[in-house]
This record gives structure tokens, C-alpha cells and sequence, in this order.
């Protein structure tokens, strides 16, 4: 697996033109001035933000359905995955569809003992080739995104990256939330298609509770999970229905993004 060690690569990889990559500096030059102060990243990816935070992220943006309104990111700490979504689709005008896992391709429901969705959409672009920036032909509607944390500190972070990366002047509207994930309900538009995403939040289960209430019809999951994902889609399916696709990570050979639909609680027995 080809690892993403800056700028250079990262555009090639997923075909960031340079007023992305732009904001992607400037995210990363304050991720390094605020780590003196807040633990936003653990020590050990500091030199390796490109792969293990940018790359890792951004790959979820060819996943979401290009209809979504709403991104709502769960717990989001220094802003992964969801604001390296915001800077990927900032800007982003008439983008012709590129090749993705279809919204209307058929998803593997999910069944006890078994890990669906390996057959997902299209195969992940072979090695050394582009992913694409984006999936979707934004309309005149701005995409709106809303980055739910808990931390002040970490709230004051977010707000910064929105502010200097221009997210607002480049048709992206963003918002932070100063809230546990558990109390956002009333904070949020229903009515919107929407995506929610997570990383590093919590197993699938406790994800898929603090989802449930934030998923209208239409709703899409994108949850950046590692080798245990077989165990905790098992342990979900015990009180949840939904359809499931893993998606190969391209910065992990264990990684997977979960790519889950129609999510139902299961009627008690």
C-alpha cells in the first residue's frame, strides 16, 4: 500500500487541485501550532498527518451519496474525517460524476456471522492511481456540515480551520457544535438528506445508537473502522437491521469503511 507522505502525493492520489491542497497546508500548519496546547493528534502520526489523517479521511468522500445536504460528523475531535471532507468539496462546481459504488447498487444486508459488502460498488482504484476529489455535481445549494465535539478546546480548533481555510467563501457552510453526540438531536435540520461519519468514536453498536436518532430515510453511514469490524457488525446485528458495505480502506490494509443504509432498530422479542 502506497504510502502518502505530502502534498505531492496526496494530490496525485486523489486528484486534489491546488486550492485544496492549499487548505490542506494550512489545516496541517494549525494542527501543528495547536498540538502545543491541545492534544489533538496522537504524537505518533505527527509526521505522517497526509496518510494517517488527510488520505484516511478523504476517502470517504467518493462514498457519499451526491444527493446528501446534511454532513454530520460525530465526535470530531481535530476534524476527521469530516472536516478534510469540507476542504475536499469546497469549491468543488459542475464536478462530472466520477466512478463510485452506485447509491442504487445492490448492498449486502446485513446477516449474524457474516461480513457483507466486500463486493461494494467498484473495486478501490488500484495502487498509484487517483481517487477521486468528488463524487458529486454540487448544486446551487451549499452542502451544509456540522462537526459535533464536546471538547471547547477542541471546538475552538475546528473553528479556526473553518475561518482560515475560507470554507464559508468557497460555498461550504460549517458549523461546530459544542455538544456530546448524545444531545445533538434537536440541533439538526431532519429534513435533509444527510451522511454522517466517524472515526475512532466508538465500536459499531454504541455508533449505530448515537446514529439512530440523526438518520432520517436516505441517510447514509460512513464509519472508518480497523481489523475488529467482522466482530462489531456481529455484535450490532443483535439489535439493529441495516445494510452494510465494506470498503477496502486505501491507507490501511486491515482499515475498511463501513458503508451503512437503512438503519432500523430490531423490534424486542
Amino acid at each position: 500500500m502506497q504510502t502518502i507522505e505530502g502534498p505531492e502525493e496526496f494530490a496525485a492520489r486523489f486528484g486534489a487541485p491546488p486550492e485544496t491542497i492549499e487548505r490542506l497546508r494550512t489545516y496541517e500548519r494549525l494542527l501543528r501550532q495547536w498540538q502545543k496546547a491541545v492534544n489533538l493528534v496522537a504524537a505518533a502520526t505527527h509526521d505522517a498527518v497526509w496518510h494517517r489523517h488527510f488520505a484516511d479521511s478523504a476517502q470517504l468522500v467518493r462514498l457519499a451519496p451526491p444527493e446528501a445536504r446534511s454532513w454530520i460528523d460525530l465526535g470530531s475531535g481535530a476534524g476527521f474525517p469530516g472536516m478534510v471532507a469540507a476542504i475536499m468539496l469546497a469549491g468543488v462546481r459542475g464536478v462530472s460524476a466520477s466512478p463510485r459504488p452506485s447509491p442504487t447498487s445492490p448492498q449486502t444486508p446485513s446477516a449474524p456471522g457474516r461480513v457483507g459488502g466486500e463486493r461494494y460498488g467498484n473495486p478501490p482504484p488500484a495502487r498509484g492511481q487517483p481517487v477521486p476529489v468528488a463524487s458529486r455535481e454540487r448544486q446551487s445549494a451549499p452542502i451544509r456540515f456540522l462537526f459535533v465535539e464536546s471538547d471547547a478546546r477542541k471546538c475552538a480548533f475546528l473553528r479556526e480551520v473553518v475561518r482560515q481555510t475560507g470554507l464559508a467563501q468557497a460555498g461550504i457552510a460549517a458549523d461546530v457544535l459544542s455538544k456530546r453526540a448524545e444531545s445533538v438531536r434537536r440541533s439538526v435540520n431532519e429534513a435533509l438528506p444527510r451522511v454522517l461519519s466517524a472515526r475512532a468514536l466508538a465500536p459499531l453498536d454504541r455508533l449505530l445508537e448515537l446514529a439512530a436518532p440523526l438518520s432520517p430515510p436516505g441517510t447514509t453511514l460512513l464509519f472508518l473502522k480497523g481489523r475488529e469490524v467482522g466482530k462489531e457488525l456481529q455484535m450490532a446485528e443483535t439489535r439493529w437491521q441495516f445494510h452494510v458495505a465494506l470498503v477496502p480502506s486505501v491507507t490501511d490494509t486491515h482499515g475498511r469503511v463501513a458503508v451503512i443504509t437503512n438503519l432500523e432498530r430490531k423490534a424486542k422479542d
